[in-house]
């Protein structure tokens, strides 16, 4: 359902084609335009109706379907394909073997008709031509930029070079950045754009992992984040088929000329910091768009102005913010989830199920089935709690078998000291319910080292007021639930004629 949002914010919204809205969401042509037409079939508008989750798109855009009617056997044209180029094969051949094994398939001339669709559709070459200010091609040239220590004078890290470069005027933009990771990357884009003054239609990017998750010649899958500043500025992102050089053409060109004009002439330069080298880079890049073409009037910087900057749209208000994305997030039963070691509350009702998570700089909102559901002011400490009391239930009302009662009870089935262990988990919590997991965990040993253990060890840890999972854990790994639990020594200064005692101050 997500693709499908981005199906109709890139239609309805955006204006883009099929064909486009297809290569940027790994989709078929035929897809997009079937859930367009849904779509209108449905009466659905961008931006969609505020509170609509999945379920209700979902049902809104896939009414029940009539039973399905009896299809023909299709044929195998990759087989077909691949018979032909043998000596004597012949397409009538090739369909008098298929009505052999299907005497209901095809009849020849629409097996002929199926077979020259198929042809033409195998391995076709495109001629692409660049329109003003639709694409944007994006990429790192594979040589590095030494950075130094100021004070030692050592390597201290290597940056990597961005390139954009626009299809139509070849624009350039480049910029230093430490790695080719999520931040960086994504970084880098938002400063492009801001170099530009605008925003173009699309992006097209080699399949690097911080793009794209998941690289597929048809179905590649664009790392959420990416994705997300990809909305926010309102285009599409389109990765390039892997080992396909045809397809980033243009940006390639703009890579060896970043090679040539700006790391070549920075070469004999020694740099101490990343900002100190995009000041050198800056300049190269203004001395790049402003060379004269050789074949044509004017430079890339007077194209740019004249084809891509009045095509292209106006940025938006705000600048991207960062955020990373945690897909998949299951929902524990004390209905929070960890982000970083820490945990943050989601409403108590999507226990067991999965939520999104974005972590952002400050921030750190959930999502269930693409509706927002809790948002956290984001917080460094390790293994803590944030807890919104919104989203604890009243009485625990639907989740009545979770709760301290129950969970103490489930303990002194190991025994007393179980139990003893488990109250005191609870009540050094803030609020009981964070303390469930913990006191499951204890209950659990029992499966690995014994109810007798078990029982053994939580006696030391109450005698030792340890009251967490990791020291029962501890206790068993060692071994020490067979020692003796003896009081703690009661510290006793002995006797000696320096001590002047009470009296003395009588």
């Amino acid at each position: 359902m997500r693709k499908i949002r981005e199906v109709l914010r890139l239609a309805l919204g955006e204006g883009l084609s099929c064909r486009q809205i297809g290569l940027s969401l790994g989709v078929p042509r035929s897809t997009v335009a079937d859930h367009l037409k849904r779509a209108e079939l449905a009466g659905v508008s961008w931006p969609l109706p505020d509170g609509l989750d999945d379920d209700a798109l979902e049902a809104w855009l896939f009414p029940p379907a009539p039973p399905a009617t009896e299809q023909r056997p299709q044929p195998d044209f990759k087989h077909v394909h691949k018979e032909l180029r043998r000596k004597g094969v012949t397409l009538l051949l090739l369909w008098l073997e298929y009505k052999e094994q299907h005497p209901d398939g095809y009849q020849h001339s629409q097996f002929c008709d199926l077979y020259r669709r198929f042809k033409g559709t195998v391995d076709v070459v495109m001629r692409q031509e660049h329109r003003a200010g639709e694409k944007v091609f994006v990429d790192f040239p594979g040589q590095l930029l030494p950075i130094y220590d100021r004070k030692t004078g050592a390597l201290r890290l290597e940056a990597e070079l961005f390139v954009a470069v626009l299809g139509a005027s070849s624009y350039l933009y480049a910029e230093a950045v430490a790695s080719q990771q999520l931040a960086p990357w994504v970084t880098a884009h938002v400063h492009a754009f801001e170099f530009f003054g605008a925003v173009p239609a699309i992006v097209v990017c080699d399949n690097l992992r911080s793009g794209v998750t998941k690289a597929h010649r048809y179905e590649p899958d664009v790392n959420a984040t990416y994705q997300e500043m990809a909305a926010h500025y309102g285009l599409a992102v389109i990765p390039t088929r892997p080992r396909k050089p045809r397809d980033k053409a243009k940006v390639e060109a703009g890579v060896l000329l970043a090679e040539r004009w700006i790391l070549a002439r920075l070469r004999n330069r020694r740099f101490y910091s990343i900002a100190e080298a995009n000041l050198a880079i800056k300049e190269l890049v203004e001395a790049v768009n402003d060379r004269p073409f050789k074949k044509i009037p004017g430079s890339r910087r007077s194209l740019f102005a004249e084809l891509d900057r009045p095509a292209m749209r106006a940025l938006p208000e705000q600048r991207y913010e960062f955020a990373r994305w945690r897909l998949g997030r299951t929902v524990n039963i004390d209905y929070h989830v960890e982000v970083d070691f820490h945990w943050y509350s989601v409403p108590y009702r999507l226990v067991g199920q999965r939520v999104d998570v974005r972590v952002g700089t400050g921030t750190v909102e959930a999502f269930h089935k693409g509706r927002r559901v809790a948002s956290h002011v984001r917080s460094r400490q390790r293994y803590g709690h944030t807890t919104d009391p919104a989203h604890m239930p009243e009485s625990h009302r639907r989740h009545a078998q979770w709760t301290p009662g129950r969970i103490i009870s489930w303990a002194q089935k190991t025994g007393p000291a179980t139990a003893e262990l488990a109250q005191g988990i609870l009540e050094s919590r803030p609020h009981p319910e964070q303390g469930y997991r913990s006191c499951l965990g204890v209950i659990r040993l029992a499966d690995r080292y014994g109810a007798e253990r078990v029982e053994a060890a939580c006696r030391r840890a109450v005698a030792a007021r340890a009251f967490s999972y990791k020291s029962v854990q501890s206790i068993l790994r060692h071994g020490l639930d067979a020692q003796p639990v003896t009081a703690p020594p009661v510290a006793t200064h002995p006797r000696h004629d320096n001590l002047r005692g009470a009296g003395y101050y009588q």
